[in-house]
């Protein structure tokens, strides 16, 4: 399997030079754009891994995951749905105009609004929102290591003013409820966790053996799985989501730090990361190997 997956990143290395890293992030312009990882973490308990795997990067969008798992465990599906809908959309994941156009409310919870929605759905006070999102993911990894990159999370704060610009737009609109600022510290803060491919790959896993928990939660686990993959495949990719669909085939979300979860049902959790984005803010290299893996394994779930 590693030959097979060593493969596939030679076979894509080459699309890093028609990509470029994140650089409206100034830490993230910071990064290699040359590394390139892969792991595949199945239901047997196997780990198979090429590249890059054991370099740290930041989660970024890949935690709107947690943070929907986390929002639907304290609050149940018809509550969180009814802050945030399940719809695709083919608009840039940091849209806003479309909030004050329309009396709606965000369109998913995987582009930045709908996701600052379900980071303030978490319980707690600012501090606990964070706790609780860094510790499920210590959890569902089995990594107790992980942490957040400071530089990261202070980058973001002090240039993500599209994202304040969304989240104060959705409090005036009576979306978002909390203080505005504390809401967008964790976010930020959510964004600038570091995991590795491993990492990744767990997280899909947790996601493709139907959440296992032993959690108080206003949600069985089996659903909560369905919800999270449905929505990651519908919605996963950013407004590259359908194309991807149509040509990967398995339920995915990207983050701009340059990694793509994959997760397939009863099966097995995949993680990559190649920090060179397209214009859709998706790892390029990335993409050329799922497309690819789906191929070669059989992955594709339609």
């Amino acid at each position: 399997m590693e030959k097979i997956l060593e493969g596939l990143i030679q076979k894509n290395r080459h699309l890093i030079q028609k990509g470029h890293v994140a650089n409206y992030i100034p830490a993230l312009s910071k990064v290699n754009p040359n590394y390139i990882g892969l792991a595949i973490a199945d239901v047997d308990g196997h780990i198979y891994c090429a590249g890059d795997y054991n370099i740290k990067f930041s989660i970024q969008s890949i935690s709107k995951i947690i943070s929907l798992m986390l929002a639907l465990i304290d609050n149940g599906e018809d509550y969180v749905f009814s802050k945030v809908g399940y719809e695709p959309t083919d608009e840039p994941f940091n849209t806003l105009y479309k909030l004050d156009l329309n009396s709606c409310n965000p369109a998913n919870p995987m582009i930045n609004s709908g996701a600052i929605i379900t980071t303030s759905l978490i319980r707690g006070n600012k501090d606990e929102k964070f706790d609780r999102i860094i510790e499920f993911i210590r959890l569902i990894t089995e990594n107790p290591n992980i942490g957040y990159n400071e530089e990261v999370y202070l980058s973001e704060k002090a240039t993500g003013h599209k994202n304040r610009a969304i989240a104060y737009l959705m409090k005036a609109k009576g979306y978002l409820d909390g203080e505005v600022e504390d809401i967008l510290d964790v976010y930020f803060k959510q964004c600038s966790v570091e995991v590795t491919a491993v990492d990744v790959a767990k997280i899909g896993l947790f996601i493709a053996r139907r959440c296992p928990l032993n959690l108080d939660s206003k949600i069985n686990n089996e659903r909560l799985a369905s919800i999270v993959t449905a929505i990651i495949t519908t919605c996963g990719m950013y407004d590259f989501s359908g194309e991807y669909a149509a040509k990967v085939g398995i339920p995915s979300k990207s983050g701009v730090g340059g990694g793509i979860l994959g997760t397939i049902p009863n099966k097995l959790g995949i993680g990559v990361f190649s920090p060179a984005l397209d214009r859709f803010g998706n790892s390029i290299a990335g993409y050329g190997i799922m497309k690819d893996l789906a191929r070669e394994l059989n992955l594709n779930i339609f």
